[in-house]
């Protein structure tokens, strides 16, 4: 997803026992007359679409190449698509009737794809088991219509990353960040006052989206007890007293003055204390950090509840042919199985979707060794919750960004946006 939202257990139950499923043939057993064999099946082409780019890509293509070589009757494709052009290639492509078998997009997007073309459902297709392993939030995700139209690839969530020099600058223990927002808030002064530099990022302007903005402030809404809309999507439901209390918490933060409005990114240009980050970064700074940097769980009100939003792909199956289907449903449980998750997190640095593999001694015992920042992340997958699933997510994001905009720029007050925003919300539902 985002990519600045940028927009990257085991105690395992073992590798699924897995066959890869036959390509199509239209050969027939030889009578019992004839000495001759019967022809081989044709491999099964399955396509897929992804817009990975670097290590991901080389990684995914890796793997692919790993499933090929113990499934010969099966040969894929895979293709990168722009992140920027994949639902417009993708609809090009269902009216020309060239849809991929296999594509991976963001999360958010599943809901709008599922509009494109008609997708497979996963829970007849594969394993029980696989389905059942995976975290709870990410295929409620995928699920439509009483459907599983997607499965998760990879994760990310957002967590609390701040600055170790900056800390130690203004008297603070680099090794007790900040649990609570009251917390959160009482260092972020501190290290305004000693350093002179924005001691919390916030991401505070819609833009031409407005994920920024929702998706960090879904956070913090879901930790003071709030919910974004309804459970059935029908209408906004953050004006609320748990919402104003979100709300509140980001407008003082700005007239404190420790989150500058419109500052978003000094914190990893060095020049802030603190912000909340997705897991990616620990991925795009591991090899040579800006900076001494530290990573604890997201802090949460002292009255309220841990929470964290989730990030990342899904895979969904285009209904192109029942033998591609099964076929590319049989290399999706491949990827989901065990020792695949864990290749894949390790080398990736994404977040396990399975919670066997999140939970395992050794990809724990991994972490620990190889990239510790990643285990606050690690850990708030229990508490990560999904953003709406409804294809209109993409016009209510930004429907909501561009309201609450106004009271973090001081031209709205916390009712008021939240009253405007609501609105707006219910607006663009309204319209369908």
């Amino acid at each position: 997803m985002h990519r600045h939202l940028r927009l990257v257990a085991a105690g395992v139950a073992g590798l699924l026992a897995l066959t890869g499923c036959a390509g199509p043939s239209g050969s027939t057993a030889a009578p019992a007359v004839s000495s001759s064999a019967s022809a081989p099946a044709a491999p099964a082409q399955i396509t897929i679409w992804h817009y990975w780019d670097g290590t991901n890509a080389d990684t995914f293509d890796a793997m692919v190449a790993d499933y090929q070589k113990s499934h010969p009757q099966v040969k894929i494709t895979t293709s990168m698509v722009p992140n920027a052009d994949f639902l417009t290639k993708l609809r090009a492509s269902a009216t020309s009737k060239t849809l991929p078998d296999i594509a991976i997009g963001d999360l958010v997007w599943v809901p709008q794809i599922n509009q494109i073309g008609t997708l497979a459902d996963l829970k007849s297709l594969l394993p029980a088991e696989v389905v059942s392993d995976i975290n709870p939030a990410l295929t409620s995700f995928g699920t439509i219509g009483g459907k599983q139209v997607s499965v998760p690839v990879s994760a990310n969530n957002l967590a609390y990353m701040y600055n170790k020099t900056l800390f130690k600058q203004a008297g603070l223990d680099p090794e007790k960040p900040p649990t609570t927002w009251e917390e959160l808030m009482a260092d972020a002064k501190q290290i305004l006052a000693k350093t002179g530099k924005p001691g919390y990022d916030l991401y505070t302007q819609a833009g031409d989206s407005g994920e920024g903005l929702t998706w960090n402030f879904q956070v913090n809404l879901w930790q003071a007890g709030g919910e974004f809309l309804k459970a059935d999507n029908s209408a906004a439901a953050f004006n609320t007293p748990q919402g104003k209390k979100a709300l509140q918490f980001w407008v003082d933060l700005i007239k404190s003055g420790v989150s500058p409005y419109a500052k978003w990114g000094e914190f990893e240009k060095g020049k802030g204390g603190s912000a909340q980050e997705g897991s990616w970064m620990v991925g795009i700074w591991a090899a040579d950090p800006p900076f001494d940097f530290g990573v604890a769980k997201a802090p949460y009100p002292s009255d309220g509840k841990p929470a964290t939003n989730l990030g990342g792909e899904q895979a969904m199956v285009f209904n192109n042919s029942d033998a591609n289907a099964k076929a590319s449903a049989d290399f999706l449980a491949w990827f989901l199985s065990a020792d695949q998750v864990t290749k894949w997190s390790e080398t990736t640095g994404m977040l396990p979707v399975t919670n066997s593999v999140a939970t395992s001694a050794g990809y724990l015992d991994w972490v620990k060794s190889s990239q510790p920042r990643l285990l606050p992340y690690v850990e708030q997958m229990a508490d990560a919750h999904a953003r709406p699933n409804t294809p209109l997510y993409p016009k209510i994001s930004l429907a909501f960004a561009q309201q609450i905009e106004k009271a973090l720029a001081g031209e709205a007050t916390v009712d008021e946006a939240l009253a405007a925003a609501e609105k707006a919300v219910n607006a663009v539902i309204a319209q369908g």
